[in-house]
């Protein structure tokens, strides 16, 4: 009976259920849309929901993240583990697999690949030119959205149905973009965008079909809009070309801005041994640890470092001073 009141919506029924529970979804990114996505596709009863993030719980993060909580900040738990620490409790037939580690052209097949549907909670570009070569690749939907102060947006991306993500945006915006670290962002518009992304999800995954349309909110003025995306572009390098170049690492790049004056590294290929690198750390600066991550209070910048090698460093938005630093503290 647990479902019992979705079953009774006519568009579903039990036959849409029964899908819904054989399904297997893919959420990148655990922030604030990725965390409410996941929450509420546990509650609908998906059968298996895989969460990557790189990123770790911060207090901050509490206003517009649902799903965690204060332990988790004062934790500093990497958010794939804590929403699927959350999850279990709320749902424990649903299969949940955390995956803390950035989303990259050397793990995407692996960590997306058995998908039937990717739900997009990411904030970069980058990422999502990788999540449509390999949704395009392999022929499965994938959800966009996107939230910044009051304003957000949403589209569902069916390959050979729709226009494709780089159809829509052939290169990535140029200049300096708002972030919720310069512009802030509301809770109500990443709980609204979030929603309408997992209803797309759940009438895709019950074998219903998505309106191609592009969906916008503004939360403050009130203002809702709907409209028909680009056309497929007919000579786009990735569903009409064929070229992945997200995929096959030729735009791969080292060094990633965080958006809040942090840059993360990820140079190594190698795992670190947390306990060791704890220990490494202590005269450099005040160390916590656990059993997902390092984190070093240096000076004037606070590194945060990985079981898989990455680092997140704060205190700089400077590439070349976050590779300094790993350098001298991790190794090259």
């Amino acid at each position: 009976m647990r479902y019992s009141r979705q079953v009774r919506f006519a568009p579903l029924g039990e036959a849409g259920q029964a899908r819904i529970r054989e399904a297997s979804v893919a959420i990148v990114g655990c922030g604030a849309l990725g965390s409410a996505q996941a929450e509420i596709l546990a509650r609908a009863g998906v059968g298996q929901l895989r969460l990557i993030d790189r990123d770790y719980v911060e207090l901050s993060n509490l206003q517009r993240q649902f799903l965690y909580d204060e332990s988790d900040a004062r934790e500093a738990l990497p958010k794939a583990a804590a929403a699927a620490r959350h999850l279990a409790r709320i749902n424990r037939d649903v299969q949940i697999e955390p995956a803390i580690a950035d989303l990259t052209a050397a793990n995407a097949v692996d960590l997306l690949g058995d998908a039937g549907l990717i739900l997009d909670g990411t904030d970069n570009f980058d990422t999502r030119y990788l999540i449509n070569d390999v949704a395009v690749k392999r022929s499965v939907a994938w959800i966009y959205g996107a939230a910044v102060g009051s304003y957000g947006l949403k589209f569902a991306i069916v390959p050979g149905q729709t226009a494709c993500f780089r159809c829509i945006y052939p290169d990535p915006p140029e200049g300096a973009q708002p972030t919720c670290e310069t512009t802030g962002v509301l809770g109500p518009v990443t709980a609204t965008i979030a929603a309408l992304q997992s209803a797309d999800a759940l009438k895709i995954l019950s074998g219903g079909s998505v309106t191609a349309r592009i969906t916008t909110v503004d939360v403050w003025t009130g203002e809702i809009r709907q409209i028909d995306p680009p056309r497929r572009d007919p000579e786009c390098p990735c569903c009409a070309r064929r070229q992945f170049s997200y995929l096959d690492g030729s735009r791969r790049v080292s060094a990633s801005l965080c958006g809040r004056n942090a840059v993360q590294v990820h140079e190594r290929d190698r795992p670190v041994d947390l306990v060791s690198l704890a220990a490494q750390l202590q005269p450099a600066g005040e160390v916590r640890s656990n059993e997902y991550a390092v984190r070093v209070m240096l000076e004037s910048y606070e590194m945060t470092i990985f079981a898989d090698g990455r680092a997140i460093i704060k205190g700089t938005d400077d590439l070349s001073v976050a590779r300094s630093l790993y350098a001298r503290y991790i190794g090259s």
